[in-house]
């Protein structure tokens, strides 16, 4: 078995191979002046069983080149599996279309990886269940969430918990969460979207009146949707508001929005490299998921269960 790695999260690799014990294989990922990637593997590879970690953040279209190629170098290597471990799944938000002549731009990502080599696939929290069936190789989508309901129930046991949704498509998440957490109650903030990147909070559906909100969301981008939640809670009574986040993908001026929202602390998983401003933020905390990819990718390595995770 061995771990093989792009330049997408390279403090996420590291943890998962002292999790697992192993060294990461040596690889050379570099750009011509042109930008094209070229990729060199510095080990055999025969016959071994690789993962390859790599999330399609942004940059976007660079890392997911870097993973296309790094998997058609290993197939051209003669390795005898590859699985992509893709922390977070670039292009999951274009999973159906949403209005004539547009794109389903996750199902043309899968068709790329698969045609690349890949012969598995492992993700975390994908955006839409229905991505797993985009791929015609075993795909294993984990879920975030016990290590997010740990982290609730080391740090905020005896508050009077209620697990909030930000829209209604992500009251499945939000149910799943409040059940881990000895069926916690559960509200819900209606949300209309008038345009693309702006949101607008309706009303809240729930008694938030004096309670400690926790919003979950699998994708923090812009953040107004989670501030705007935030601020709406508020106004209805609620005690305080924190957020968990599986992907902190947090572009333009998330960060600062975050600081002054009224928010007491966004917590996002290391799934996407953290920017320096996002490690400094003093409302940003960041929780690693290496422990719960390592411990896949051992299972996947010694064709065990994976589900048996979560249970």
């Amino acid at each position: 078995m061995k771990l093989m790695s792009g330049n997408s999260n390279l403090p996420l690799v590291g943890d998962i191979a002292a999790y697992l014990g192993l060294p990461v294989t040596e690889v050379s990922v570099r750009r011509f002046a042109d930008e094209e990637v070229f990729v060199e593997v510095l080990e055999n590879v025969r016959g071994e069983d690789v993962f390859v970690v790599q999330s399609t953040s942004f940059p976007a279209n660079d890392n997911l080149m870097e993973l296309l190629i790094c998997i058609d170098a290993l197939r051209r290597a003669s390795a005898k599996r590859i699985t992509a471990v893709i922390p977070y799944f670039g292009y999951a938000r274009q999973d159906r279309k949403p209005g004539p002549r547009t794109p389903i731009s996750a199902k043309l990502v899968a068709n790329l990886i698969t045609v690349a080599g890949a012969n598995r696939v492992l993700s975390v929290d994908l955006h839409a269940g229905q991505i797993q069936g985009f791929f015609d190789i075993p795909t294993d989508n984990l879920y975030a969430a016990p290590v997010i309901a740990a982290d609730i129930q080391a740090r905020f046991t005896g508050r009077s918990i209620t697990v909030v949704s930000p829209d209604v498509g992500g009251v499945v998440r939000a149910r799943s969460l409040a059940k881990r957490l000895d069926n916690a109650p559960l509200a819900i903030v209606d949300k209309r979207r008038e345009r693309p990147g702006e949101s607008e909070v309706m009303n809240i559906i729930g008694d938030v009146r004096g309670r400690f909100c926790i919003l979950i969301d699998d994708i923090v981008d812009s953040a107004g949707t989670l501030c705007n939640a935030a601020a709406a809670l508020k106004e209805a009574g609620a005690e305080d508001v924190v957020a968990y986040c599986t992907h902190g993908v947090l572009s333009g001026a998330a960060v600062a929005r975050v600081e002054t929202s009224a928010l007491s602390e966004l917590v996002i998983t290391d799934s996407i490299c953290a920017t320096e401003e996002a490690e400094t933020a003093a409302k940003l905390r960041i929780l690693t998921i290496a422990p719960l990819l390592g411990e896949a990718i051992k299972r996947i390595a010694d064709e065990s269960s994976v589900s048996s995770l979560f249970d």
